[in-house]
C-alpha cells in the first residue's frame, strides 16, 4: 500500500475520517428523525439538512469551543459538531425534560450559550444582526473568537441580511457569513426571488469578499471557511462563502416539495456529498472496508442509543411551564 499522505489542507488521515464520521453522523441523525416523524413519535418541528451535510461539517471543523454559530433550523448538525450529545439533541426533538429546552420549544430556537450556540429564530435571516453583535461584541473584549452564522439564499433578500452585512463591513467584524443555498426558499426558486446568480457578490457592496463554492464538497468548504475564519480571527473583517447545495426533502417534512421535479432531484442526488468523499477517502488509501464499517458501527450505536434515551425520558411537568422564564 501506498504511503498515507496529508492533504494540502494539512489534514492528517485521522481528521478526515473525524470528517467522514460526522458526515456520516449527522446524515443518519435526519434520516432517523424523518421517519420517526412520520411515526407521529417527535413532538417537534422537523427541517433535514440530508444533502447539506458538507457545509455543516466544512464550517464547524475548524472551530474553537469559544466560537459561536448561529445556526438555521436546518442545521442541526452543527449542534452535535459544537459538542451536543446525540441523546440530548434527540431528546429536545422529543420535547423531553432532558432535552436542551427540558421539553419547552422545538430544536429551532433552542441554543447552549456554552457551546457557543446561538438559538435561532423563526424568521429566517434574524439571526444575523444577532450574530454581528456578538461579532462586535469579541471586538470590544479584544478576544480572537469567530462568529459563524448561517442562512439561506431567501433570507439574503431581507432587510436584517443587509444590515447585518453592511454593520459587519463597517465595523470590520470577526464573521464568517455562510450561504446554505439550496436552490429554494421554501417553494420559491432563486431566479424568482433574485436578479442574480450569486448571493457571493453582494459582499463586495459592503466592503468585504464573496465566494461561491460547491457546498457539497466538504473539503472545499473547509478551505473557504479555514481561510475566512483565520481572517477574523486576525482582524481582517467577515467573509461571505455562498455554498451551492439541495436539500434533497421538502422544507419540512411536511411538505412534498411539489414544486420541483424528479429529474433535478435525481441530478442533485448524484452529488451527493458522502460518496464523493468516501471515493477520495479510499482513493487516498484513508479508508477500507473495516474502518469504515467501523465507523458505521458506532454511529447506528449512537443513534439507537440517542432514540431509546429520548423515548424513556420523563416528560416535562404542566407546572414546570412558567419556570426558568427569566435570565
Amino acid at each position: 500500500m501506498p504511503p498515507i499522505k496529508r492533504t494540502k489542507f494539512k489534514l492528517a488521515p485521522e481528521q478526515l475520517l473525524e470528517m467522514f464520521y460526522w458526515l456520516k453522523l449527522i446524515r443518519a441523525f435526519d434520516e432517523r428523525l424523518s421517519i420517526l416523524v412520520k411515526q407521529g413519535q417527535v413532538r417537534s418541528g422537523v427541517y433535514t439538512g440530508i444533502g447539506q451535510e458538507a457545509i455543516i461539517v466544512g464550517t464547524c471543523f475548524g472551530l474553537r469551543k469559544e466560537d459561536f454559530i448561529c445556526p438555521l433550523h436546518r442545521d442541526l448538525g452543527s449542534f452535535l459538531m459544537k459538542g451536543v450529545e446525540a441523546r440530548v439533541m434527540m431528546s429536545q426533538m422529543f420535547a423531553k425534560t432532558t432535552g436542551l429546552s427540558k421539553g419547552r420549544d422545538s430544536a429551532l430556537h433552542s441554543g447552549v450559550t456554552e457551546l457557543g450556540i446561538f438559538g435561532n429564530t423563526s424568521m429566517l435571516g434574524a439571526n444575523l444582526p444577532i450574530a454581528a453583535g456578538l461579532g462586535y461584541t469579541f471586538k470590544m473584549e479584544k478576544v480572537d473568537n469567530v462568529v459563524v452564522a448561517y442562512f439561506g439564499e431567501g433570507a439574503s433578500n431581507t432587510g436584517d441580511f443587509h444590515e447585518a452585512l453592511n454593520f459587519a463591513g463597517v465595523q470590520q467584524l470577526p464573521i464568517v457569513f455562510i450561504c446554505e443555498n439550496n436552490q429554494y426558499a421554501y417553494s420559491v426558486p432563486l431566479e424568482k426571488s433574485m436578479a442574480i446568480d450569486d448571493v457571493a457578490i453582494r459582499a463586495e457592496g459592503y466592503g468585504f469578499d464573496g465566494v461561491a463554492i460547491n457546498g457539497n464538497d466538504v473539503l472545499a468548504v473547509y478551505q473557504a471557511s479555514l481561510g475566512a475564519i483565520a481572517r477574523a480571527r486576525a482582524g481582517d473583517g467577515p467573509t461571505l462563502i455562498e455554498c451551492k447545495t439541495y436539500r434533497w426533502h421538502g422544507h419540512s417534512e411536511h411538505d412534498k416539495a411539489f414544486y420541483r421535479t424528479d429529474e433535478e432531484l435525481a441530478m442533485w442526488k448524484s452529488r451527493d456529498p458522502i460518496p464523493t468523499f468516501t471515493t477520495y477517502l479510499r482513493a487516498r488509501h484513508v479508508l477500507d472496508d473495516d474502518k469504515q464499517k467501523a465507523i458505521e458501527e458506532r454511529i447506528t450505536t449512537t443513534i439507537d442509543d440517542a432514540v431509546e434515551f429520548a423515548l424513556n425520558a420523563p416528560d416535562p411537568a404542566p407546572e414546570d411551564a412558567v419556570t426558568d422564564l427569566y435570565a
